[in-house]
């Protein structure tokens, strides 16, 4: 039994309701296939009409168009979009993969994002039809600011989900044309739109921690509160190694994400999603609060490791207590 939410009962606007197709987004997300396939994109697509929720996806943008904090955040953000990388130097650079890794580190201290890591690309991450000729992929993640955030669902989240969306696609197309400066061809992947590849696989691949109930990363350092967006290149960096923290283990005892969410759509179990077991949020319970608030973003708000100084200390207390029962099990 789910507690007391201040945004419940949720009622879907009827037009938004006339926008939906009739295909499920579980359906095309692959909830229940026991079988891999490469996923599909089912929103945030460069055309919406080329989704079956593309309507849906238009209905969006009608919410508060003209609110002044998101179309300032707009503008800024597609200026970031628009600039051109520099040229693709004749040159290349040569370091060895510990050595370009390393200098990635520049990027975090410098203040472009918050967390980087790389990953040799995997081919299943790609969407249906799409295909990439580079082989490795550098991602980028960049912390929201938790007082903007936690006032979610109003629009103050909102343009703050946006604005780190465009400083995540700052700090992508600033590493894309550190690499064209070091002779290294590099794709740029921002978001919130769908690109050739998905972003979260490689994250964990690369890092980042590790998928938690509300379907979205935690990290130990900036909980879920933060977004992504990666460079795809042929530099040869050294991967950096997945983490574990205990945050699985956490959301299977945790029921915050799942008490906040307005629409009930985080299941308390994981469910099987093409071919894998993991958590997943009901996309078609999800999307109307998310569309009707342009962006919702309370479960990542709510959760506890993403409140500032949290995440650290209940990762050091996962990893005392793992510790502790494996000397009990010698």
């Amino acid at each position: 039994m789910l507690g007391s939410n201040p945004h419940r009962p949720f009622t879907p606007d009827p037009q938004q309701l006339d926008c939906a197709p009739d295909i499920s987004g579980n359906t095309i997300n692959g909830l229940g296939e026991a079988e891999f396939r490469r996923p599909k994109i089912v929103y945030w697509s460069p055309n919406p009409d080329d989704i079956p929720h593309g309507k849906l996806q238009r209905w969006f943008y009608s919410v508060n168009p003209n609110d002044p904090a998101m179309v300032a955040v707009r503008a800024w953000r597609q200026k970031i979009l628009d600039a051109p990388l520099p040229e693709l130097a004749s040159e290349k650079s040569q370091r060895n993969p510990i050595e370009w890794t390393q200098a990635l580190s520049a990027f975090v201290d410098q203040g472009s994002c918050d967390q980087i890591g790389v990953a040799s690309v995997d081919h299943d991450w790609l969407f249906e039809g799409q295909d990439t000729p580079f082989s490795n992929i550098v991602v980028v993640g960049v912390q929201h600011e938790y007082e903007a955030i936690s006032t979610a669902p109003l629009p103050e989240a909102g343009a703050e989900v946006l604005h780190q969306y465009g400083r995540a696609a700052l700090a992508a197309k600033t590493i894309a044309g550190w690499l064209h400066e070091q002779g290294w061809d590099a794709d740029p992947v921002t978001g919130p739109m769908a690109g050739k590849i998905t972003l979260i696989p490689p994250a964990l691949a690369c890092g980042f921690g590790e998928l938690g109930k509300h379907g979205s990363l935690i990290t130990r350092e900036m909980g879920a509160s933060f977004r992504l967006s990666a460079v795809l290149t042929d530099a040869p960096f050294e991967p950096t190694s997945p983490q574990e923290h205990g945050i699985d283990d956490f959301c299977m005892n945790c029921r915050i994400c799942e008490d906040a969410c307005p629409p009930e759509a985080i299941y308390p179990d994981k469910q099987t999603v093409r071919g894998k077991t993991k958590w997943y949020v009901d996309f078609d319970k999800c999307l109307p609060f998310f569309n009707q608030t342009h962006g919702c973003a309370i479960c990542i708000a709510a959760c506890p490791w993403s409140r500032p100084g949290v995440g650290p200390k209940l990762a050091d207390k996962l990893a005392r207590r793992a510790e502790r029962l494996g000397e009990e099990q010698r």
